[in-house]
C-alpha cells in the first residue's frame, strides 16, 4: 500500500456503539477494539480495513432509515451442508439480539438469510 494511499473502512452509525460493536465482533469472531472517543469502537473487517461504529453528534443525529445497503458477512462454510451452517450462524446473531427478517434459504450461490442486527439494520449473512 502507499503511504500516501487511504484506508477503506465501513461506518455504522449507532445508538449503542458499544453493543453494536459486540454484535459484530461476535459475528466476525474478532475482538472491538476502542476507536477515538468513548463513542466508537473499530473492528477488523476481514478482507482489509475496517467497521467503524460510532455514536452520532447530537448537533447532527443520524436517523435510523431502511435502505438497499447492507453489510454482508460472509462464510466459505467447510460443509457439505451450507443451511446447517447457516443455522448455526443465525442461532449466534439471534442470541447477540438480531431480529429475522426472512426465512434462510438456499441459492444457486450458497444459502443466505437476511436479519435485523440490533439497531434494525439489514444484514445478510451468506454461506458460500
Amino acid at each position: 500500500m502507499n503511504p500516501g494511499a487511504p484506508d477503506a473502512s465501513l461506518v455504522l452509525a449507532a445508538d449503542d456503539p458499544a453493543a453494536l460493536a459486540g454484535f459484530y465482533g461476535a459475528l466476525l469472531q474478532v475482538e472491538a477494539q476502542p476507536g477515538w472517543g468513548s463513542g466508537h469502537w473499530r473492528l477488523p473487517w476481514p478482507s482489509g480495513g475496517w467497521l467503524e461504529v460510532y455514536a452520532p453528534s447530537r448537533t447532527r443525529p443520524v436517523p435510523r432509515q431502511a435502505g438497499r445497503l447492507a453489510l454482508c458477512l460472509q462464510s466459505a462454510g467447510g460443509s457439505n451442508d451450507p443451511l446447517a451452517v447457516l443455522a448455526a450462524w443465525i442461532e449466534v446473531a439471534l442470541a447477540h439480539g438480531a431480529r429475522a427478517q426472512e426465512p434462510p434459504r438456499r441459492e444457486s450461490f450458497g444459502a443466505e438469510a437476511w436479519l435485523q442486527d440490533p439497531e434494525g439494520n439489514r444484514l445478510l449473512l451468506l454461506v458460500r
